[in-house]
């Protein structure tokens, strides 16, 4: 019995290894799962694990960066929550890490310092560096990483976004922009070292992973890339001219499992699987005990975060598949919040980027002041502003770039409707603005002046929101997430409930993805 007992842990399963396995996830901002505890979460990501491992299979994790921020438990304890529970999965399994734009979401460099010295994991980076002021710390940045696995040396080149490019601008870290030169580096000194499988870690946009995959071409042992920054699930084929590529849903909603098998001649094959973890995967029970810890710890410091303040009218779908895709009622209450943030009249528009609501759940039933401090991660100061018709319809079209799917720029308006298509070239997406004009609804006049209110973030460029700068605007305020609780509170005091189904024949925006005859058909 006390043998059988030892051949079930991981260090005896990987001396008898079947084979490697690795587990990708991405983009995690919760230490328990999300949608009430029915989807995603750490704890299915242990199970999922330990799953393999009675398979014989050798499990190492690859995470894809953003795990320190934004949410509501991080601006209380600067991620270390997650650190500790990357922790007990790295325990378990060894982890490498990739830093995320959000692993810079804060000015300065201690929250990254407390962060790496807790932190059991590997972190791994090629394309930047740390300039946090503690040696200690920013040697943990490992680069031209690998490790060994029955006889066979595996390599990892990390790359994350610069701030062109989604990244942020800090002085503790320096970031290079040229992805595949860095990479092509890396993957030249793994060669020359003798590598026998070369992985890509990274934290960039689908469309840079799919260019970096193609140095397959000259570097056959690169096999797949792995990464982060898009939330929902995206997948292309290994071929002999590119490598395959992988990101998973955010909050683990989706994750992938890759088997590598070398064959007799060395070469390393991949098999490809993506783990939907939903209610059929069981959150691991010692894991749990992490997820109650924080639990408890934060209603300690928030006892009143269940409380309710006010009612949805129906469940109201803000997880991060939807908000990113398309208008949705908890946006369109929010941005309706906006119009009125500096007093009266009314703004004309307002709208933010769908990335900064950061629930990924529904809004049904009671309203909490949870529901209200998941939404918001961080803090979203409001700015009031003048702009020509002209300006802002080229404004808008940084809502729509892309090929389209779940994006954090992806906005939530008010005041206006837009009809887009998407088949034409980005910048000329936009087919109609419309305004509101005696009861009825217009084109916008090119050369009117309007009155906008946005968060201070996209003002400044967040996003890819190009706002003009020379025009006349209010110093930061009015937080956000205060006006919504206001908007709620309100509404619950008159007896009022929240939330209006979103109309399809008076849609705020209509997205086609080819030519239609005519927008706005409905109205």
């Amino acid at each position: 019995m006390f043998l059988a007992a030892c051949a079930a842990t991981p260090e005896s399963t990987a001396e008898k290894s079947t084979g490697l396995t690795f587990i990708h996830l991405n983009d995690t901002y919760r230490v328990g799962a999300v949608e009430d505890g029915k989807l995603g979460g750490f704890g299915r990501v242990v199970t999922t694990i330990r799953e393999a491992q009675a398979e014989g299979r050798e499990v190492r994790v690859l995470h894809g960066g953003d795990l320190l921020y934004p949410s509501l438990e991080s601006q209380l304890w600067n991620g270390l929550q997650m650190v500790e529970a990357l922790n007990y999965v790295d325990a378990l399994a060894p982890v490498y890490f990739v830093a995320g734009n959000h692993e810079f979401d804060r000015r300065t460099p201690e929250h990254l310092i407390n962060a790496l010295r807790e932190s059991r994991f590997d972190w791994l980076g090629d394309n930047y560096r740390f300039n946090t002021g503690d040696a200690a710390a920013d040697a943990m940045l490992l680069s031209g990483f690998t490790f060994e696995y029955a006889g066979k040396s595996i390599g990892i080149f990390s790359l994350t976004s610069h701030v062109e490019d989604g990244g942020n601008d800090r002085d503790y870290v320096t970031v290079d922009k040229d992805y595949l030169g860095v990479a092509k580096r890396v993957i030249e000194d793994f060669e020359s070292r003798g590598v026998d499988l070369i992985i890509g870690l990274t934290h960039l946009y689908m469309a840079t992973d799919r260019q970096v995959a193609e140095l397959r071409r000259d570097h056959p042992t690169l096999a797949f890339v792995v990464g982060g920054h898009d939330h929902e699930p995206e997948f292309s084929e290994q071929t002999g001219s590119t490598a395959a590529v992988m990101k998973g849903a955010s909050n683990a909603r989706a994750i992938w499992r890759i088997d590598v098998d070398f064959d007799a001649a060395g070469v390393g094959h991949i098999d490809v699987h993506m783990l939907n973890l939903g209610q059929g995967v069981a959150i691991d029970p010692d894991y749990e005990l992490i997820n109650r810890k924080w639990r408890a710890r934060l209603l300690a410091l928030y006892p009143f975060l269940e409380a309710k303040v006010g009612e949805a009218a129906f469940p109201m779908d803000a997880t991060e598949e939807t908000t990113r895709s398309q208008e949705t009622a908890w946006g369109n209450f929010i941005v309706d919040q906006m119009l009125t943030a500096f007093g009266t009249p009314a703004a004309d528009f307002a709208f933010i980027n769908s990335g900064t609501l950061r629930i990924d759940d529904f809004i049904a039933d009671d309203i909490t002041f949870e529901d209200i401090g998941r939404t918001f991660g961080f803090s979203s100061y409001l700015r009031y502003m003048t702009i020509s018709g002209d300006e802002f319809s080229r404004v808008m079209e940084a809502g729509f770039r892309g090929a389209g799917g779940s994006q954090g720029y992806f906005p939530q308006i008010a005041g206006f409707r837009v009809c887009v298509d998407r088949s034409r070239v980005v910048g000329q997406r936009i087919v109609s603005l419309q305004v509101p004009v005696g009861g009825n609804w217009q084109e916008i006049d090119s050369a009117r002046e309007y009155t906008l209110v946005v968060p201070d973030f996209l003002y400044n460029g967040g996003d890819g929101y190009e706002l003009p700068q020379d025009s006349p605007v209010s110093r930061p305020g009015s937080e956000l997430k205060y006006l919504v609780l206001d908007g709620i509170l309100r509404a619950q005091s008159e007896g009022r409930s929240i939330g209006a189904p979103v109309d399809p024949g008076k849609p705020r925006i209509e997205v086609h993805e080819e030519p239609v005859a005519q927008c706005f058909s409905g109205n």
